[in-house]
């Protein structure tokens, strides 16, 4: 705790629960800072916007209210003083916030008071609240812990549901690679994104567990280390979808490679079959007296015939050369 004290602005969006006595109930978000009870408060600014670290209640000190209210965080677990710092990912409440659907959520977390702040709304926070409008959160490690379970449980359908989009791309490799291109690249770019938050999320987690503090209890830290493996799991599969995504690409690659090759070898055949007939009907056509058959009434069927002929006898050989196979 430090002992500056900045006044909450009226235009700080922010909701405050309070459980005492295994009761549940409102508070108002000014009274966080002064509140003495023996219960748990939890402080939750939603949407901040342009928010400040000035406009943080004064019991967080300067440089965690700094961190919290940062434009641009990644996944991370520090503590300070007697307290922890942690910041994690999870899946927005609201698919159009950002093209990886992730949101941050920053968390100050003290034994008896938990302040966290997110710019956009965390669907994981919906059942937080029921946890603890149920009774289930008590101290600041029932609510990370929990918290952490939430973020991971939501998080992991949207990484299984990348892994079966790439099984259904592998079975479409004989349609139209053009567009199984496109959409293989979309999954590798999500795939990419989310593991760049997927394996911190896991580092801070791991880390928390680690912290020697009372109020991070057994059963907290057994939480912890839960969510984490699954984060690690998500990792894992989602280098699995990455590099399965690279190997699908180098297949299609090779697959345009071969409808290329396959349509340049085509068209080379039929300009061979061509290419004598061109020639005797060059020859012939010139405007030269002595052209043989000129004045015979068959010379025409006859000059046909004769490139009939020709054009099966080359056909024939390409069928005996098997490049018709190919």
């Amino acid at each position: 705790m430090n002992g500056h004290s900045h006044p909450a602005p009226p235009a700080l969006a922010a909701q405050a629960l309070v459980v005492e006595n295994g009761k549940v109930a409102p508070i108002d978000p000014h009274a966080v800072a002064s509140y003495d009870g023996e219960g748990f408060v939890w402080l939750h600014a939603d949407g901040m916007g342009e928010l400040d670290a000035m406009a943080l209640p004064g019991y967080v000190p300067q440089m965690a209210a700094n961190a919290l209210v940062a434009h641009e965080t990644r996944p991370r677990c520090d503590e300070i003083d007697d307290a922890v710092l942690i910041n994690l990912r999870g899946t927005a409440k609201e698919a159009s916030h950002g093209s990886d659907g992730l949101v941050s959520i920053r968390v100050w977390v003290e034994e008896r008071r938990v302040t966290s702040v997110s710019r956009y709304p965390l669907a994981a926070l919906a059942k937080v609240e029921a946890l603890m409008q149920a009774g289930k959160i008590t101290d600041g490690g029932d609510f990370v812990s929990l918290l952490a379970q939430a973020i991971s449980k939501e998080l992991d359908p949207q990484v299984a549901d990348l892994g079966d989009s790439l099984d259904d791309c592998e079975g479409m490799l004989d349609g139209d690679i053009y567009a199984l291109r496109r959409m293989i690249a979309r999954i590798r770019s999500q795939a990419i994104v989310l593991r760049r938050f997927v394996a911190p999320d896991r580092d801070a987690l791991a880390a928390m567990a680690q912290l020697e503090f009372d109020w991070i209890s057994k059963d907290d830290r057994l939480h912890l280390r839960e969510a984490a493996d699954r984060f690690a799991r998500m990792a894992e599969e989602l280098e699995a979808v990455r590099e399965r995504a690279a190997l699908l690409h180098e297949q299609l690659t090779d697959l345009r490679a071969e409808m290329i090759d396959q349509r340049s070898l085509a068209i080379a055949v039929t300009a061979f079959i061509f290419l004598p007939l061109t020639f005797v009907t060059g020859l012939l056509g010139m405007n030269v007296e002595g052209i043989p058959g000129a004045k015979e009434p068959w010379a025409f069927w006859g000059v046909v015939a004769f490139c009939v002929v020709i054009g099966a006898g080359v056909m024939g050989w390409f069928a005996w050369k098997q490049w018709l196979d190919d």
